[in-house]
């Protein structure tokens, strides 16, 4: 199994404000948080299947914390309440599958994988619509 901890900086980001609209977050919601969220800090914690994940921006703070195979509540990327469900796909790779706890809304799930060469890939769906992150440690 791969270890996730350490301290992340965003290296590329592509179609996150695509992945806010189809959340349908408002435009100048979206502006707002694409600009806040092009350079966010992550910091992950990892103890064998235990993980505590913090993205910070200078807009919002999200924490998490999880054991895989144990569902969990977090909040969607347009910070809607969900249970979450995190599974290992590889021993370099994890897929949460989220479901939302009141009313309807897009599908949305959320991967991270560690490559051989040490980057940190963060792919967010919603629906059919995917952004992808990459991450290198600091």
């Amino acid at each position: 199994m791969s270890n996730f901890s350490g301290k992340w900086k965003i290296k590329t980001s592509d179609n996150f404000e695509g992945l806010l609209k189809e959340l349908e977050v408002r435009l100048m919601l979206r502006k707002i948080a694409v600009a806040a969220a092009s350079k966010p800090a992550v910091e992950i914690k990892q103890d064998g299947d235990h993980f505590y994940i913090k993205t910070s921006t200078t807009v919002r703070t999200t924490e998490i914390s999880f054991t895989i195979g144990k569902e969990f509540e977090e909040q969607t990327v347009d910070a809607r309440p969900c249970k979450s469900l995190v599974k290992w796909t590889s021993e370099n790779k994890m897929e949460c599958e989220q479901r939302p706890l009141r009313g309807e809304g897009p599908r949305t799930a959320w991967t991270r994988e560690l490559t051989n060469d040490g980057e940190l890939i963060l792919t967010m769906t919603a629906n059919d619509v995917v952004c992808t992150r990459v991450y290198v440690r600091e």
